[in-house]
């Protein structure tokens, strides 16, 4: 049977370790306990915060007891970007994302099993109580500022410059896995290879304030696609893991258009197939990628996770009804997220347009010729079916819930009426 360790590794989920042969020890000698933190620098995490989430429930999974931490205290400061200081939220802004994200992680881990439940923390509690003398005498005396002038993320700073809110972010960072060791005998936070200088410098000061603790620094890779291009993003934006902010179709439709490049990788590090049943796919993809079985296996998994069986039931049925052009067999609230980014044109209730003016006035068709033609050869079709009679004009039951109809020329070129 394949470890934990070996698992990770085949799945390329290991990107740096500050002691492999002990953390691999550790693992198999017994259940440990890790943490890996989240700031709430938004009111959702995104699907670029997922790999971390999920690495825990690999973990979990295997016996260990996960600590996932919402940084209420570090989400007030922001860690350095590259390029420029972080706006400071409020602190009302911040608790309020707090609590979102605390139930957001809540669904991937399990919070009830005796043996090794998973505990959310909030470094707030303890961050909040610490003065400022404290802060500096018992944590700040063990930092030295060549140390810290030396990690990536303030070197990436230092021409452009950095306040001493950012610099100072190590440290509570530092902090964190400090007090999750004292309280919790915390032995091992992961993170992404980005965090590896704030990550490290943890394991550092609990070496000098508790030398006899034998502790691990682990980063996985930071997602990256094929075509150098950002990870996480769709046309429409970032994609989010609250249903208010992506959808749940959007959410399929994300990882159903994974590039053949990218797929097997994302199946490592998001899916929890086993290696048999990835390298079967991974073949598929090879000899029948006109199918793309990998791609969709991949985005019922990971919806089905997320958003659950139902959600993901509905993200197939408004799939399908695209394909086929039967969108009459969706709901009200499957056309909105099916046609959330197509055209839209709005018309007023009771305007009596009829339908070539309407192709025209909407930039579906350029002239009333075209849209005449267009129509008498079946071109057109109003909520999936086709419309071929030239004076036709938009009657009530054409309009979804009264609010909007789909109009849909050629096979793929679809538009919104909404009537306002």
């Amino acid at each position: 049977m394949t470890s934990l360790f070996e698992d990770l590794k085949w799945r390329g989920l290991i990107y740096q370790c500050s002691d492999e042969e002990g953390l691999e020890k550790a693992l198999n000698e017994g259940s440990i306990r890790l943490y890996n933190g989240v700031d709430p620098t938004a009111e959702s995490i995104h699907i670029g915060n997922l790999v971390g989430i999920l690495v825990l429930r690999r973990f979990q999974l295997a016996g260990h007891s996960p600590m996932p931490l919402v940084g209420g205290a570090t989400g007030q400061i922001g860690d350095p970007k590259p390029t420029a200081e972080r706006v400071l939220n409020s602190k009302e802004t911040v608790a309020g994302w707090v609590e979102k994200i605390k139930r957001q992680l809540s669904q991937f881990l399990d919070f009830e099993n005796s043996e090794n439940k998973a505990i959310m923390v909030n470094n707030l509690d303890w961050t909040s109580e610490m003065d400022v003398i404290t802060f500096l005498r018992d944590i700040g005396k063990h930092f030295n500022i060549n140390y810290m002038l030396a990690k990536e993320t303030v070197q990436s700073r230092l021409e452009t410059g950095i306040s001493y809110t950012e610099f100072s972010y190590m440290i509570l960072q530092s902090m964190d896995y400090l007090e999750l060791h004292r309280k919790y005998n915390c032995r091992l936070q992961i993170g992404g290879s980005d965090q590896w200088g704030n990550i490290t410098a943890g394991h550092e000061l609990i070496r000098k304030v508790m030398p006899e603790s034998k502790v691990f620094a682990l980063t996985y890779p930071l997602v990256t696609k094929a075509d150098g291009t950002k990870f996480g993003k769709s046309e429409s934006g970032t994609i989010w893991l609250d249903r208010e902010k992506t959808s749940p179709y959007e959410f399929y439709q994300f990882w159903v258009n994974t590039a053949d490049a990218d797929v097997v990788k994302y199946f490592k590090f998001f899916s929890f197939k086993s290696r048999e049943e990835i390298e079967s796919l991974a073949t598929l993809l090879e000899t029948e990628p006109e199918k793309r079985a990998a791609q969709k296996a991949l985005a019922e998994e990971l919806t089905e996770l997320v958003h659950g069986k139902e959600a993901l039931e509905q993200a197939l049925r408004i799939s399908d009804a695209l394909f086929s052009g039967d969108i009459k067999s969706l709901t009200v609230e499957e056309i909105r997220q099916g046609f959330k980014d197509v055209p839209t044109f709005e018309m007023a209730k009771g305007d009596e347009l009829g339908l070539v003016e309407i192709l025209v006035n909407a930039q579906i068709c350029p002239s009333k010729r075209q849209a005449r033609e267009d129509i008498a050869n079946g071109a057109v079709s109003i909520n999936g079916v086709k419309q071929t009679d030239v004076n036709y004009s938009l009657i009530e039951t054409d309009m979804f819930g009264g609010e909007f109809t789909i109009i849909r020329r050629g096979k793929k070129k679809y538009t919104m009426i909404k009537f306002i």
